[in-house]
């Protein structure tokens, strides 16, 4: 069973401080426990890569991370940048204030632009659900997949709070059983784990991988 629950998770790397070597070793614990990714910053892309040749873990990188303020055209170039370094699923944070603000063709847009830049990658589309009301949640899922995303994804781990199971259950029900949901944020423990996939995740993102596949409890955020 826990097998199986490695192949769920994005091996996850985001510190501003993360090192050449702790990318390495991310990467060699990713080819150990068959994590379904390795999940690091587009600096270190090309390197994951590398790491990972042959392997059955991928790479995932972040784009327009963590606050979704850039341009659509900038998260559009990152995109294709971080393909052509090796990346093979794309994990991008929406333009929240756009989403506050009601702009709502203004987020789809630029879900759009990275979802076409990405021309058949994987996109997870990060709703950052810890600054939106339930109403707000339910739209950013909705027009993710109305702009042809292949999961939405409740945080970055950089914001004021993490995954709830609440939060997965309501993404699972506005985008159905066609789209992939991915919990992200405080996910520590393999009961946290058991808890997102009960409510509907089918993908989790942690910093904490090999602690939950040997049954221990982290102190990590993300």
């Amino acid at each position: 069973m826990t097998k199986d629950y490695a192949l769920l998770i994005d091996h996850t790397l985001l510190k501003p401080e993360a090192t050449k070597e702790q990318i390495a070793t991310l990467c060699q614990e990713a080819k150990k426990y068959d994590f379904a990714s390795v999940c690091v910053n587009p600096t270190w892309v090309a390197d994951a890569a590398k790491h990972l040749e042959g392997a059955k873990s991928v790479v995932c990188t972040v784009i327009g991370f963590p606050l979704g303020a850039q341009t659509s055209a900038t998260k559009a170039f990152e995109t294709k940048d971080a393909i052509a370094n090796g990346a093979s699923e794309i994990d991008m944070v929406i333009n929240i204030g756009a989403l506050k603000s009601g702009q709502l063709d203004v987020v789809k847009s630029d879900i759009q632009a990275v979802v076409d830049a990405a021309n058949g990658t994987l996109v997870k589309v990060i709703i950052e659900t810890c600054l939106l009301t339930d109403e707000e949640k339910v739209v950013a899922c909705q027009l993710s997949k109305e702009a042809g995303a292949d999961f939405v994804k409740t945080s970055t781990g950089f914001s004021t709070g993490g995954a709830t199971a609440a939060d997965i259950a309501l993404m699972r029900k506005t985008v159905g059983p066609e789209m992939g949901v991915k919990a992200s944020g405080g996910v520590r423990s393999l009961e946290d784990l058991e808890a997102m996939v009960e409510a509907g995740a089918t993908r989790i993102g942690a910093s904490s991988g090999v602690k939950i596949m040997n049954g221990l409890k982290s102190d990590s955020e993300y």
